[in-house]
């Protein structure tokens, strides 16, 4: 387990910190992540990586010539914020256009997704090429919904190379595409790995067995064999993967031995040895293969082999010349180092002199975000053992950073001139959320605070009405960025039954307390019937037999919070805010 820390809250920005200290010749830090620290020529493409800390060399420790151009770090596996991979992606740019790469996560999908669209907005053509190489993660007839795992490195270094030759945007992203669809992966684990604090792994695997098919955010495996031997190891991971061969495949390969945190180099080799030896007895040349630690998972004892199949153009890519700090092939040339400005934009708010009743407002959404705060503390670690059942168990911390951000957000904006409508206060904490707590959660909250404050705006008053709009723009902001439908064990499970119940009780005539006490019930009783949902999104789709018989975590926490919220609403602030 993780050791070395002062309050593990911070270990992400500390460790990111600590590896620029020791690597400036490579990258410099910007707010979000990192980027090269030397120049690039004019009207190169920017490659830019990035997801979850806790994976080095992944993501951070290949950002350098011949390979990324900035790499956006989220917290301990989870999703940088859209704020952040906007403005590393911004910093990188250098007027050829910026690709966004990253494995095929719910988090990372919504977090990109929103920062590309930002970037375009601006008039930076950006792409995104997810990397899905995963075999355990979906069938073959399903290859979009496969997940990224070590699959990582050959995508981002096919596109970094072509990008260092001066390909253009189109170029660089067709052969990132054509990278990924020639890739495949699969992984096993001997034990969890443990987040920095936590008192356990995020998951254990009995003793004499092997789990088959692990993620790399800590989601234990999809099944459980007996310990292999070595010879045995290497025929499992070798024909599964032969099995899922991409069309057209060639006889030229390159393999990839990725340990995940704890298995030791020795045991790497000695498995690489039988590998090779079953590629070549299979027909197959072996291309320049690599071995060693690639794409980690913290602590985890389990490792994965990956096989990339080369074409003409991917081989040339793939021996081209790559200098960072984790990965380095061939000699690239000496460069000068440039200035690195950090892009800090930020959401913009309205400034404008709120109103006597938005002000109102805005002070007592300072008090109910507070009050979710309490309510998510109250509850972190359940809610961490539950997402830990089929996922990673970081929604109750990845909750808890995210509104203790938002409060803070939100009490400093309230303060800074005296008073702020609700508008630019919910504005500022949604932002706030979606940056500190990272992942689906993170990006879902933070969207859906904003698009509420959006709603309610900067009004000379307010009404049931009002409150009852900005409920639906909340929800449409979940559940047009997520994707998610009633019946896929998301949190849209609850959400859609408050949204209904909350506007029913409002036409009806209700006061507010008592439209939130309905809705708030129809929510928690909605999210308790999760429980006999199977998933259909998010990283918990692949393990949907552990998922069966226990409710989903963001659908629990959505009832709690707004449960607490129903109690949080006194008369005093019915009456104000129907009247404010």
């Amino acid at each position: 387990m993780t050791q070395i820390f002062d309050d593990p809250a911070n270990f992400a920005d500390e460790a990111l910190d600590g590896f620029v200290a020791a690597n400036r010749q490579y990258v410099s830090r910007v707010d979000g992540g990192v980027v090269r620290a030397t120049a690039s020529p004019r009207g190169q493409v920017a490659v830019v990586v990035g997801g979850g800390s806790g994976h080095y060399p992944a993501f951070a420790g290949l950002v350098g010539a011949g390979l990324a151009a900035g790499s956006a770090c989220g917290n301990m596996f989870a999703s940088p914020a859209a704020g952040q991979v906007y403005r590393v992606a911004k910093t990188a740019h250098n007027g050829g256009g910026v690709l966004l790469s990253y494995g095929n996560y719910a988090g990372d999908v919504l977090h990109f997704g929103q920062a590309q669209v930002r970037l375009n907005a601006e008039g930076i053509e950006t792409r995104t090429v997810l990397v899905t190489d995963d075999i355990a993660s979906a069938p073959a007839d399903q290859l979009k919904k496969r997940r990224g795992i070590a699959g990582d490195l050959t995508v981002f270094k096919i596109a970094g190379a072509a990008a260092e030759e001066g390909l253009d945007l189109d170029e660089v992203e067709r052969l990132a595409i054509l990278a990924n669809a020639r890739t495949r992966s699969l992984g096993v684990a001997f034990d969890g790995c443990t987040l920095p604090g936590a008192p356990e792994p995020l998951f254990h695997v009995p003793t004499g067995l092997m789990a088959l098919g692990l993620g790399i955010h800590g989601e234990p495996g999809i099944s459980e064999h007996p310990m292999p031997t070595a010879s045995e190891l290497a025929e499992l991971l070798v024909s599964r993967l032969l099995e899922d061969r991409p069309e057209n495949p060639g006889t030229r390969v390159v393999p990839i031995v990725n340990g995940l945190g704890t298995v030791k180099y020795d045991e790497l080799f000695l498995l690489f040895g039988k590998v090779e030896k079953l590629l070549t007895a299979a027909g197959l040349t072996v291309v320049e293969p690599e071995c060693g630690e690639l794409v980690t998972s913290l602590d985890m004892s389990g490792l994965s082999l990956t096989l990339l199949w080369l074409d003409d153009e991917l081989e040339r890519l793939w021996a081209a010349p790559a200098d960072t700090p984790a990965f380095r092939k061939g000699a690239v040339a000496q460069r000068a180092r440039r200035e690195v400005n950090a892009a800090a934009d930020r959401l913009d708010t309205d400034s404008e002199r709120p109103t006597a009743a938005a002000a109102a407002l805005g002070r007592h959404a300072v008090s109910a975000i507070a009050a979710v705060r309490d309510v998510v503390v109250e509850h972190e670690q359940e809610l961490g053992r539950l997402d830990a059942i089929a996922g990673d168990g970081d929604h109750g911390i990845g909750m808890r950073r995210g509104v203790e951000a938002a409060v803070t957000a939100a009490r400093a904006t309230e303060a800074a001139d005296g008073g702020a409508s609700v508008r630019r206060i919910l504005a500022a904490a949604g932002e706030a959320w979606s940056e500190k707590a990272g992942g689906t959660s993170g990006a879902l909250w933070g969207t859906a605070v904003i698009a509420a404050g959006a709603a309610l705006g900067n009004r000379e008053s307010y009404t049931g009405q009002d409150a009852a709009g900005a409920v639906e723009a909340f929800a449409s902001a979940i559940t047009e960025l997520g994707k998610a439908e009633l019946g896929d064990k998301t949190m849209v499970d609850a959400l859609l039954p408050f949204r209904d119940a909350f506007t029913a009780a409002i036409s009806d005539g209700a006061p507010l307390d008592r439209a939130l006490a309905v809705a708030a019930a129809a929510a928690g009783a909605a999210a308790d019937e999760t429980a006999g949902l199977r998933p259909l999104k998010g990283r918990a789709r692949p393990l949907a037999e552990k998922s069966l018989g226990h409710p989903d975590p963001g659908a629990v926490s959505f009832g709690l919070i707004v449960e607490r919220l129903g109690r949080h609403v006194d008369a005093e602030f019915i009456g104000q805010g129907a009247k404010a």
